[in-house]
């Protein structure tokens, strides 16, 4: 499905701009905070993740003595939150007790994670081998494990940064630098592939099409054979600067949000004139929400990952193979 934004649109969609140089409309579409309640964390330097709800911030998990990017965070039906955050992955309970830990070896970095019901973490090691494993909270013990191809084994940091079980108990793999998504069963076999520049994220759909994020600003949807049947690339975003795509959800009234993450690294985010850190869109890309929220009390930082709360449904509720 495809859409054309007229000249007169376009022009339209850059006067909303109040200021040469502005990086996004200074009126967005949407209530802002009050849009959605969500779980909310991103990359940067340090761990801080948010529960937002009526508006506001309800929860919050700030650790400003860690170390390592989170680029993957799941919130449980229960309140629970993993994540992975490239030195390690973390359980922790709603309460911010930790419940299980995993500490990346040296010279590997985990960057994507998703628990299997309460009983199982399953994650991607980046490294030379990279391994996908499966591990019992309870006992930590490792159940099952399989090495992933990467193209360039030494460089750690580029393997893999989302992978999510599908529908069937398979795993979608956005593998970066091997330039394709690959599924692959529970015995490590692949079983479908998908070649794409720079994959961040996959994900399976209700209809068996896979939705995939790239860092080269590009959303698309394909088939099982491999057809494009829906895209979202930057000219679709008149008048907003796109940092970079990381991971792209479907939502259940069809509408398909995205964030856009800023490196923090080596920008400076200027607070009166930041950045937008999500988008919401309709399947003919209306616009029907922006998220831009970089001011106290309510600065989220970057966005990574946005876990809608109103959804419904517990995203631990998924297996792989036996796993459940």
């Amino acid at each position: 499905m495809k859409t054309h934004l007229t000249g007169g649109a376009l022009l339209a969609a850059a006067l909303l701009c109040a200021q040469e140089g502005a990086v996004a409309p200074v009126s967005l579409p949407g209530k802002g905070l009050a849009q959605h309640d969500f779980f909310y964390a991103g990359e940067q330097k340090q761990h801080h993740m948010y529960v937002v709800k009526k508006g506001a911030i309800a929860w919050s998990y700030i650790d400003d003595a860690s170390k390592g990017e989170i680029s993957d965070a799941v919130r449980m039906s229960n309140g629970d939150v993993l994540f992975a955050h490239q030195y390690g992955v973390t359980l922790i309970s709603a309460g911010k007790k930790m419940l299980w830990h995993y500490d990346a070896p040296a010279g590997t970095e985990v960057h994507t994670a998703q628990p299997i019901g309460t009983k199982y973490v399953v994650f991607i090691q980046n490294g030379d081998p990279a391994i996908l494993r499966v591990v019992e909270i309870a006992t930590n013990r490792t159940v099952r494990e399989f090495p992933l191809p990467t193209g360039n084994p030494k460089s750690v940091h580029g393997h893999f940064r989302h992978a999510r079980i599908t529908p069937a108990g398979t795993m979608l793999v956005a593998h970066m630098d091997l330039k394709k998504v690959a599924e692959y069963d529970a015995a490590g076999k692949e079983v479908w592939s998908y070649a794409i520049e720079s994959p961040w994220s996959a994900s399976r759909l209700k209809n068996g099409h896979t939705l995939i994020a790239t860092n080269k600003k590009l959303v698309v949807e394909v088939d099982a054979a491999g057809k494009t049947v829906w895209e979202l690339k930057a000219e679709d975003l008149p008048g907003y600067k796109i940092a970079g795509f990381q991971i792209a959800t479907r939502l259940g009234n069809g509408n398909t949000l995205v964030n856009n993450w800023v490196n923090v690294w080596n920008t400076t985010v200027d607070a009166a004139n930041a950045p937008v850190q999500a988008w919401e869109f309709t399947a003919e890309k209306k616009l029907v929400w922006a998220l831009r929220s970089w001011t106290a009390p309510f600065d989220l930082g970057p966005a990574t990952t946005i876990q809608l709360l109103d959804e419904g449904g517990a995203p631990e509720k998924v297996h792989f193979g036996e796993f459940r």
